[in-house]
């Protein structure tokens, strides 16, 4: 910053302001200070900048490694394959809080493996950045406890756990209560099983919660257990629970009239074992899924599906974390997005 500062002929104190605040210093002398630095190789030191101001201007996000490599095989194959169509849930999370984040002047840190367990990254993570937002299930609830007591946090779906924290959720439960209600309304089917995730998966059981209200509604069996539980909720998973939900009715005398799985890539998996075992999609048996992920759309028959507004999650994330550190001693906020129900081929519409 000295050597710039004397090639262009000004002050220490204007080659920080151009920097910080452009806008406050005349054109004409930004110009030569940006020149001075390009010619000398200088970049502004954001660990320096750290230490004057006790920031790092970067937020962070914590989350469990939800790569499907099914997914990716399966937009790559269809001929109007995009790098849009391989965003899972946390690919559009990370695309929400990236463009927030950047609006706000702010860098993203990432954080996500399963490998070691996620808990070995918060400590990492919450020593580089100015708060961070962690989805549920990521982090144990007393690590938060201590994090959050010098860092702003901000919960990602799932319950409230903290009540003291900021968080964000989408209506897991309204979004499939209204599926299931459109298959028993208005397609009369009766006959519904549903795949669901780990017991510890709030937004899984949530979803469980809203189908078994729509089913007592209806007047219909009550399950207590979903028919069958996915460890990773992968296309996988979608088609080893689909391969066995038709083992077990074969064995029983009856399929099922509708399968429901607790998120969308489960789903396009089932379509691709029902495809193989030569059960028709919808005439025979109806299939939908829960997210409203790129890939939906592109499988066919088309997903009928529950869209939440996942870029979303990520942008109210950056803006609470922001609002928070502008203000630290404010109420926390808890936010309920909303979700709504895709009609498509899967199920008999579109």
């Amino acid at each position: 910053m000295y050597d710039v500062a004397e090639r262009s002929g000004v002050s220490i104190a204007t080659v920080s302001r151009v920097y910080r605040n452009p806008d406050s210093v005349r054109a004409q002398t930004r110009d030569r200070v940006l020149e001075a630095a390009r010619a000398l190789g200088y970049v502004p030191s954001g660990n320096a900048r750290g230490l004057a101001s006790r920031t790092t201007g970067v937020l962070g996000l914590c989350f469990p490694d939800y790569s499907d490599p099914d997914a990716e095989t399966e937009a790559e194959a269809d001929d109007t394959y995009d790098d849009s169509a391989v965003m899972l849930y946390s690919d559009q999370i990370i695309r929400g809080m990236e463009r927030a984040a950047r609006r706000h002047g702010y860098a993203l840190l990432i954080a996500a493996s399963l490998k070691g367990g996620p808990e070995s990254l918060v400590a990492k993570v919450a020593g580089r950045v100015d708060g961070f937002a962690v989805l549920a299930r990521t982090v144990p609830t007393e690590d938060l406890e201590v994090i959050s007591r010098r860092l702003p946090v901000v919960m990602l779906a799932g319950p409230r756990e903290i009540d003291h924290l900021d968080h964000i959720e989408v209506a897991n439960s309204d979004g499939e209560r209204e599926l299931t209600r459109h298959l028993i309304r208005d397609h009369g089917l009766r006959g519904l099983v549903f795949v669901g995730g780990e017991k510890d998966s709030p937004d899984a059981e949530a979803r469980f919660r809203g189908f078994r209200d729509a089913c007592a509604e209806a007047g219909l069996p009550v399950p207590d257990e979903p028919d069958l539980r996915a460890v990773m909720m992968t296309q996988a998973e979608g088609e080893r629970a689909a391969e066995a939900l038709l083992d077990r009715a074969d064995q029983d005398g009856g399929r099922p009239q509708a399968m429901l799985f607790a998120n969308d890539q489960m789903a396009i998996g089932a379509l691709h074992a029902l495809e193989r075992r030569g059960v028709r999609v919808p005439e025979d048996i109806a299939v939908a899924g829960f997210d409203g992920i790129p890939l939906s759309r592109m499988v066919r028959p088309a997903l009928t599906t529950v869209r939440q507004p996942i870029r979303r999650l990520g942008e109210e994330a950056v803006e609470l974390l922001v609002q928070r550190l502008a203000e630290p001693t404010r109420e926390p906020v808890s936010l309920m997005l909303p979700v709504s129900v895709t009609r498509r081929a899967s199920c008999g519409c579109g």
